[in-house]
């Protein structure tokens, strides 16, 4: 992609629950020149609007219809009950869809659950959204089985929920246009996968030269000839020798003990003094 080519700002749509906070922040650290545009999509219009080139990348709810499109699926939620406080639910820690049979359970239009056979008994008709949903719930109408991050996104202080444990759970993934796989769009994969700032983006990258060590072992394990020939022989060296043969304490200059020059009176003076008669 050439310098013109390159978008004046990355759209990225993502649907509700998912919080895309973090990857925001890692982008405008990385790449402060391209600005990035959220867009808030319903699950059900994510696909399309990704098709229709609305967003260069969104967070989608798992399962979509993946004609042209790519997705790498990213993480796997909880699915909870959403229950008033006061309701028996609400003193366990957990249940399972059975537990609901008796209750009716709701199901928004914008359910993204994909339910084999749907808990608890149906309600007399279907909400629009989760958030409707959500307020049936609180005028004690029914129950709302859904991901959890949109039982946190909608919660009130009312309201309570806990872990479904056979329930179907809820996948989210980054998808965009199969043949929009732009730069930009590898730069945002990387940073959602974690990748560091000096990564290629999964491109490979040329192999680098090995610095060579010196080999300095061998120096050290081996001594120098000399040293090694004059310890093994255990000979003094021509200094050592000349200290012991020229300059003994005990006699003069000429290498006798009493006479001739000033030997004999340096050997007076170091002998002991005799007696007196």
């Amino acid at each position: 992609m050439t310098g013109s080519e390159v978008p004046r700002s990355f759209r990225l749509a993502y649907v509700p629950g998912v919080t895309p906070t973090k990857w925001v922040r890692i982008w405008n650290e990385r790449l402060p020149d391209i600005p990035l545009t959220l867009v808030t999509v319903s699950a059900a219009e994510a696909p399309d609007l990704l098709r229709e080139r609305g967003a260069d990348a969104g967070f989608v709810r798992l399962p979509i219809d993946r004609t042209d499109l790519s997705a790498i699926p990213l993480y796997t939620e909880t699915t909870v009950v959403v229950v008033p406080k006061d309701h028996v639910v609400a003193a366990v820690d957990e249940v399972s869809a059975e537990d609901l049979a008796d209750d009716i359970v709701l199901h928004p239009l914008d359910d993204t659950l994909d339910w084999e056979l749907r808990p608890g008994r149906p309600a007399n008709a279907r909400p629009a959204t989760t958030a409707d949903a959500v307020e049936l719930v609180a005028a004690g109408v029914g129950l709302l089985v859904v991901p959890q991050s949109l039982a946190r996104l909608h919660h009130r202080r009312d309201l309570t929920y806990r872990p479904v444990l056979d329930a179907p759970e809820s996948r989210v993934a980054l998808s965009w246009p199969e043949d929009e796989t732009t730069e930009l769009v590898e730069d945002f994969i990387g940073i959602v996968r974690g990748r560091t700032v000096n990564s290629s983006r999964g491109r490979p990258t040329p192999p680098q030269p090995k610095r060579e060590r010196p080999d300095t072992g061998g120096a050290r394990r081996k001594p120098a000839a000399g040293k090694s020939t004059g310890r093994s022989a255990g000979q003094p060296t021509g200094k050592s020798t000349g200290k012991s043969t020229g300059k003994n304490p005990r006699s003069g200059s000429g290498g006798s003990g009493g006479s001739g020059g000033s030997g004999g009176p340096k050997g007076g003076r170091r002998g002991k003094p005799g007696r007196r008669s």
